[in-house]
């Protein structure tokens, strides 16, 4: 089967455990993904129906307007990849104007363009909800049009809601499996740990979604996969769950040198098991 790009960079992104994620994912009807950030398993599974959640508005707004107007919004964005746009003046212009606006379809067409201009195709937002991320200085952004004609396409099939995890749990029905990615959980203690909202991902919010999980499988039947960093600490907040493991290449790192393979873990929760391992 044939892997789908996202129109979006995406640190954390998953188009390189697709296939890890979707031998592990159980058989439904409806996919719900709580943390659906840039999209890869929506992008690269086959369910007859997908809830798509975040807490970033932007993202929604944005997944949204290409799922209900997808030539206006693809012809606009595609003025904005022009060599003229591609100094940091412009960049920081645009950024400091997204800041001010609450327009949908400028804040949309923005948000793509500083994923593309911006530094290492990062989404970050200071406290106060401004978006902060530095300009990229690449050579040459490109334009995502086919990814932007695909993820539209399939957007048919998804609905998109900007709630956070515990909401979008509750918007499971017995015909569906949920894939959770969070924010990764600190490799370590002394990890420099930044969530790319404003309001960030704590331990306590690790811990929660963990117990929400298993709840929704042992009380819901309904199966949960979580993906996660491979920590002492995860495999203590995911003990009641199957537990494999898969090497990731980070690419958060814009050095080369930086970006080692780590182990992931992929915890399911599964509703049709009778024992759990431990």
């Amino acid at each position: 089967m044939k892997k789908n790009r996202a129109f979006l960079k995406w640190a954390g992104g998953k188009y390189g455990l697709v296939d890890d994620i979707r031998r592990h994912l159980p058989a439904a009807q409806t996919l719900v993904e709580p943390f659906v950030g840039a999209g890869s398993i929506f992008l690269n599974t086959d369910y007859e129906h997908y809830v798509l959640a975040d807490i970033n508005p932007d993202l929604i707004n944005l997944y949204n307007l290409l799922k209900e107007r997808p030539g206006h919004y693809i012809t606009e964005a595609k003025r904005w990849f022009i060599a003229e746009n591609n100094r940091k003046e412009v960049y920081l212009a645009v950024r400091q104007q997204f800041n001010q606006t609450d327009e949908v379809m400028y804040r949309s067409l923005a948000f793509l363009y500083m994923n593309r201009f911006g530094f290492n195709g990062l989404c970050r937002y200071n406290k106060k909800g401004g978006f902060n991320v530095p300009f990229g200085s690449y050579k040459k952004p490109y334009f995502p049009e086919a990814e932007l004609e695909f993820f539209s396409e399939k957007a048919q099939k998804a609905t998109f809601v900007c709630t956070n995890y515990r909401e979008s749990f509750e918007q499971a029905d017995h015909v569906s499996v949920i894939y959770c990615d969070p924010p990764y959980a600190p490799l370590s203690h002394t990890a420099n740990f930044t969530s790319y909202t404003g309001g960030g991902f704590s331990l306590d919010d690790q811990a929660a979604l963990a117990d929400i999980a298993e709840k929704t499988a042992n009380e819901r039947g309904i199966s949960v996969l979580i993906s996660n960093h491979d920590t002492i600490l995860t495999r203590r907040l995911y003990n009641g769950a199957k537990l494999n493991v898969v090497k990731v290449k980070r690419t958060i790192s814009r050095n080369g040198a930086g970006r080692n393979k780590v182990d992931e873990l992929l915890a399911l929760f599964d509703a049709n098991s009778t024992s759990r391992a431990k």
